[in-house]
């Protein structure tokens, strides 16, 4: 046993990449995991087995509210453990936003000893300048933002410029990270078109025109992953990602699957 620990703690069969770092935080090469509702098992299993190779966890859409207490303060005390920034989805902002309570949102994500907060309007619309009042106002109280570009619905997506103005705008008025909406299905939405595929086009002009170690990609699909990595990298950051594929992500990263296995050539 001990011989075959020494073969894997090699470098070169660990990360053939030679790319990716282990200590958090990481400043590139971040993973956010979408919590759809998991157990408490489940959860505290994903992070005894993953916890290295996950940056951010999102109780995703408004499931924080239907998590019992007991189970969402255990959460967030097993995500400080095992040094994971867990954070609460965009639609509980939205909704505290339409219902004019977003300065006591920001006071109850303080009081549970969170650290994170997003803000986004992927489902409803918020003037641009509200956008970066709230976005000041929440980081003056000590809280670090995540924004999400994109709007949920097909029917009112922005143009890749209009994006890309919104990204510079959010890290003007502080924020920390910006995500390109993706949401959980990849599918017809953001940068996606209705088989999921995102052209190379669009992906260098985010290349150009954005910080890579600052955009999130949510990239749900196998698909999106690889060609994402290929354009730009191992080291971006991808959003999104289902608890049962953390070991397929950053095997991915590090060229352990044929798919990036060329990665190794490019190192």
């Amino acid at each position: 046993m001990q011989d075959l620990r020494q073969i894997f703690d090699a470098s070169c069969l660990r990360d053939p990449s030679g790319t990716r770092h282990v200590h958090k935080p990481r400043t590139t090469g971040n993973t956010m995991v979408m919590d759809k509702g998991l157990g408490l098992n489940a959860f505290r299993d994903l992070l005894e087995i993953s916890h290295a190779y996950i940056d951010f966890i999102k109780l995703g859409f408004g499931t924080a509210v239907l998590t019992p207490p007991q189970i969402l303060q255990t959460k967030i005390e097993l995500c400080t453990q095992y040094n994971v920034n867990l954070y609460f989805g965009g639609t509980l902002f939205e909704i505290a936003y339409q219902s004019n309570l977003v300065r006591d949102y920001f006071n109850i994500i303080k009081n549970m000893k969170l650290k994170w907060v997003e803000i986004s309007d992927g489902t409803i619309t918020i003037p641009i300048y509200e956008r970066n009042e709230m976005i000041k106002y929440a980081t003056d109280h000590g809280l670090q933002v995540i924004t999400e570009v994109g709007k949920k619905d097909k029917n009112q997506a922005l143009q890749l410029d209009e994006m890309i103005d919104l990204y510079h705008r959010d890290l003007h008025s502080g924020a920390s990270f910006v995500i390109i909406e993706g949401r959980e299905s990849g599918i017809d939405v953001g940068v996606y078109d209705k088989y999921g595929d995102i052209s190379i086009r669009d992906i260098e002009k985010c290349k150009q025109q954005m910080d890579m170690a600052i955009v999130f990609w949510e990239a749900p699909l196998k698909s999106q992953q690889i060609a994402l990595i290929q354009s730009l990298g191992p080291l971006l950051n991808f959003g999104n990602i289902s608890p049962t594929d953390i070991f397929s992500i950053e095997s991915l990263r590090r060229g352990l699957r044929s798919d990036t296995y060329h990665l190794v050539q490019r190192v």
